[in-house]
């Protein structure tokens, strides 16, 4: 429920966007947004306000007749909807709206309670805007992506619901939906934030750190695969640096491992005193994509919670303008539309997510190839040797898949290109920011779909049994249920979508 007095959390985006729970606000809500509408009629009498009888960006220096200024409301809704490329998938679209209604919401936008409605009424009845990837660049606002938005509030434009692209206007009629009233600035307010960068920046939060647990899971059972020694998970030695991300994944993985009878101590081998041997064949250490986890994943745990901080605060603050202050009366003009912070946060996830999918690659590789690991045969090929590929060609994709992450790696929010007749002369770009995360993310998802199919072939090669922890055994269950043991070549993109598609809705803890 959106009250006055609670701010909206990360877990409110799951409830609502995967649980598919019913959105509810509270009549404290609707009391403040039209307290703010009223305040901002009768405040904008004989006073220049910008986006309320002024033009928009450079074209603020001229004033607007009264009798236009509605008008005027509906040309920037439907100049602005000028996307391109790929729809946005509804998940993101309904965290957009969530964000966008949030920081109305707050009741410093001067809005009427009509556009509270709307949103209200297009989140509960599944019904996702027509909104282009391609468009913004976050500084003015998501104004592309937002426009896209506004144009099906008033009524016009595109949705999917129920997975068919329809005219909003028809989709109204079935549903009994009123298009949103224009009355004084709502047009501009719903355009002019962050909301779309935010909204796809959570659900990306939300899915790095499924991203992570499933990272640490596939950890943890490598390091059974090749019975490592345990000591580089111990508790002594990761709190010797003082990294909460990197205490928190040992912890992990070793709780993963409690169970288990493959991982071995240090102190009842290399420790004994029988130290004749000149030359070691079992290794002494591990190769860092297994030993040094806690210290590659720690960082992208410790950066996941402050990515996911700073963007509740963007979430929960008033990004629009100019800023309606009802208490002190008055009407601010600024630029909290600037979407900066949150294009920062997102590259900052990219890049940890990436190094995730490298880390994952590795550990694929490690599997694949027999010289490395010395326990599994090429490729985990569980056929006829030579006749038979396992998963020898399933790594070009994984490969692939890194390499593109790699290059999408490079800062958007250093890229500001100058544009609106030189007004916006720099901006976040955001919004790019944050669909090219997505991407990351989407890409890591089958990058390590293709680490548990490697992972699953090896295990039913060795053949543990009961040796293996018991959370090791039931994810091997779940697993088994999607890709069998290939004892022959098969068709693999099936699979790996499979698997992906099992990560992403499952945790990996």
């Amino acid at each position: 429920m959106l009250t006055k007095d609670i701010r909206l959390e990360i877990q409110d985006f799951r409830t609502i966007i995967f649980d598919k729970e019913k959105l509810t606000i509270d009549e404290s809500i609707m009391d403040q947004v039209h307290e703010s509408y009223i305040f901002l009629e009768q405040f904008s009498e004989n006073k220049v306000i910008y986006g309320v009888n002024t033009g928009f960006g450079p074209m603020a220096q001229y004033k607007i007749d009264d009798n236009d200024r509605i008008a005027l409301q509906y040309n920037l809704i439907r100049s602005h909807a000028s996307g391109t490329g790929k729809p946005m998938e509804p998940d993101y679209v309904k965290a957009l709206m969530l964000a966008r209604l949030n920081t109305l919401s707050l009741g410093k936008s001067g809005v009427n309670i009509s556009v509270i409605n709307g949103l209200q009424q297009l989140i509960n009845h599944n019904v996702t805007p027509l909104i282009f990837e391609h468009g913004g660049v976050g500084a003015s606002g998501d104004l592309v992506q937002l426009a896209h938005l506004a144009l099906v509030l008033i009524g016009e434009g595109e949705v999917f619901y129920k997975g068919v692209r329809t005219a909003t206007a028809e989709v109204f009629k079935t549903l009994g939906i009123q298009p949103i009233e224009i009355k004084i600035r709502e047009g501009l307010a719903l355009m002019n934030g962050t909301s779309a960068m935010t909204g796809i920046g959570i659900i990306n939060v939300i899915n790095a750190q499924k991203l992570l647990d499933w990272s640490i899971c596939c950890s943890a059972i490598i390091n059974e695969i090749v019975e490592a020694y345990d000591d580089h998970l111990s508790e002594e030695l990761n709190h010797s640096k003082l990294h909460i991300g990197q205490q928190e994944v040992a912890k992990q993985m070793r709780t993963h491992l409690k169970d288990s009878q493959l991982t071995r101590d240090r102190n009842k081998h290399l420790y004994s005193g029988q130290t004749e041997d000149t030359y070691f064949k079992e290794k002494v250490q591990e190769y860092y994509s297994l030993r040094c986890v806690p210290q590659i994943l720690g960082p992208v745990y410790d950066t996941i919670k402050g990515v996911g901080r700073i963007l509740i605060e963007e979430l929960n603050s008033a990004n629009d303008n100019p800023i309606i202050d009802v208490e002190k009366k008055h009407v601010y003009h600024g630029g909290n539309f600037h979407g900066d912070y949150v294009s920062l946060e997102m590259d900052k996830l990219k890049l940890v997510v990436t190094k995730l999918s490298m880390l994952g690659e590795r550990q694929l590789n490690y599997l694949l190839n027999s010289k490395l690991n010395d326990i599994l045969p090429p490729f985990v090929n569980l056929g006829k040797l030579g006749f038979n590929f396992g998963m020898q060609g399933v790594q070009f994709t994984a490969v692939s898949t890194t390499a593109e992450n790699q290059m999408l790696s490079n800062s958007m929010y250093v890229h500001s290109i100058p544009n609106n007749n030189d007004n916006q002369d720099i901006v976040s770009m955001g919004t790019n920011a944050a669909t090219i995360t997505k991407t990351v993310i989407e890409n890591t998802y089958e990058v390590l779909a293709i680490e548990m199919m490697a992972i699953i072939q090896a295990l039913e090669y060795l053949d543990f049994g009961d040796k293996l922890s018991s959370r090791t055994q039931s994810v091997l269950s779940e697993i088994r249920k999607i890709v069998p043991p290939f004892t022959e070549d098969y068709i693999t993109y099936p699979f790996v979508q499979k698997v992906k598609d099992y990560l992403k809705e499952n945790n990996g803890y």
